[in-house]
């Protein structure tokens, strides 16, 4: 009995149309990675219009800002700002797969900072850390593979071709950006 080799793709008709060199075939990573970009960024953009612009039952600047506040972190409605823009921008850019690298970054680091105002309260929601962890290793995972094959940055000559250095380098600069808002709580 022969054996067949089961692939994760499917064939399309014709050749790439975008001049990327690439067929039309279908990765069922790519879509996968899709679907995980879709989910994520969209949530994180969501919660960045709350703080900014109290869509979706959001706190706006000013209610978001009190809650940095009473969490410790001075200049509430800056943080409030700062947090909205990370959140909005890199959920934006990660739905889409533009800067890909740098959008992982912004989440994860906004995310940081959401797991050290969480810390506490054990690992289960509600109070618990496990829904920031798991944004936060969604973002940091997709910075690092890519955004695979549906996504803007495959028409940026630079972010074409995904390199592990530019998640690892974008992660990290994520981290390192996200340790002075974490000396300013008190």
């Amino acid at each position: 009995m022969a054996t067949s080799t089961t692939t994760s793709r499917l064939t399309g008709p014709s050749a790439d149309s975008a001049g990327t060199g690439h067929s039309a075939t279908v990765h069922a990573y790519d879509v996968g990675l899709l679907l995980i970009r879709l989910a994520l960024g969209l949530t994180m953009a969501a919660h960045g219009a709350q703080k900014l612009f109290g869509w979706f039952g959001g706190g706006g600047i000013t209610g978001t800002g009190q809650f940095f506040t009473m969490s410790g972190y001075p200049s509430g409605e800056t943080m409030a700002v700062v947090a909205g823009l990370s959140e909005l921008l890199g959920g934006l850019g990660i739905a889409a797969g533009l800067l890909t690298p740098l959008a992982g970054a912004a989440v994860v680091g906004t995310l940081v900072n959401a797991l050290a105002v969480k810390w506490g309260g054990g690992f289960f929601a509600p109070q618990g850390v496990e829904y920031e962890l798991l944004l936060a290793a969604a973002g940091a995972g997709i910075a690092l593979t890519g955004p695979g094959r549906y996504a803007v940055d495959r028409f940026l000559p630079v972010l074409r071709a995904h390199r592990l250095a530019y998640g690892t380098v974008a992660v990290a600069v994520g981290l390192v950006l996200s340790v002075p808002f974490l000396f300013l709580r008190k």
